[in-house]
């Protein structure tokens, strides 16, 4: 009796890790189909568990956004690492938009969550400050080696995001062709020759009121 009891913990916490593992998994799934609008009760559902089972791992919906989106977010700010140690700032820059936009075609509630302010977790909001600083350098610099037009402002990137993910393609290969094709057509209206020697060749309307890391989270259900 005895020894059966004291193999009852271990059982229980490996119960635990397993209910969380398929949490997790039922929410990356959700998250990348449908974006993070997704009510926390069609996770529990999808993922086999009671809603007060997911609470219990995940006590807010931003405790389960930022453990999902971790892993990419942390490739997202290597990604900028990597830019900004590419002697060629425009190549760098280029190399940032292109490689998250397709990161957000694959999963469509990635760009949400890199838009989106989580000052409560503390470790996911570090990295994201780490990119978002990055790419401000990665910026400047391509505009001083006069690659990057002078009117580029940081809410352009806000909306290269929002178009990207607007996209809607009956196949994953589509979507990635459609991306690939959205962002270097954008990203050759950035060129500083595009804007002509002086930026003003082709000017462009104010920017818009987008602050690139505080969006409105879409959805609060529950």
């Amino acid at each position: 009796m005895a020894a059966s009891s004291s193999r009852m913990p271990p059982a229980l916490r490996a119960d635990a890790r397993h209910n969380r593992d398929r949490i997790l998994e039922a929410a990356r799934a959700l998250f990348a189909a449908r974006g993070l609008d997704v009510p926390m009760a069609a996770v529990a559902r999808r993922a086999g568990v009671g809603v007060a089972t997911l609470y219990r791992r995940f006590p807010t919906r931003e405790s389960l956004v930022t453990t999902v989106f971790a892993d990419q977010l942390r490739t997202c700010a290597g990604t900028v690492d990597e830019a900004l140690a590419d002697p060629d700032p425009w190549a760098g820059f280029c190399g940032v938009v292109e490689k998250v936009c397709a990161m957000n075609v694959l999963d469509r509630g990635f760009a949400a969550a890199f838009l989106t302010a989580f000052p409560d977790a503390a470790d996911f909001e570090a990295t994201r400050v780490r990119a978002e600083e990055g790419f401000a350098v990665l910026t400047r610099r391509a505009k001083e080696a006069g690659r990057l037009r002078a009117d580029f402002d940081r809410s352009d990137l806000t909306l290269v995001f929002m178009a990207n993910n607007g996209i809607n393609a009956p196949s994953t290969r589509a979507a990635l062709a459609a991306s690939r094709r959205l962002v270097a057509l954008l990203l050759h209206s950035f060129r500083a020759d595009v804007a002509g020697p002086d930026g003003a060749g082709a000017p462009l309307p104010p920017p818009a009121p987008l602050d690139l890391y505080h969006l409105p989270w879409p959805g609060t259900g529950a």
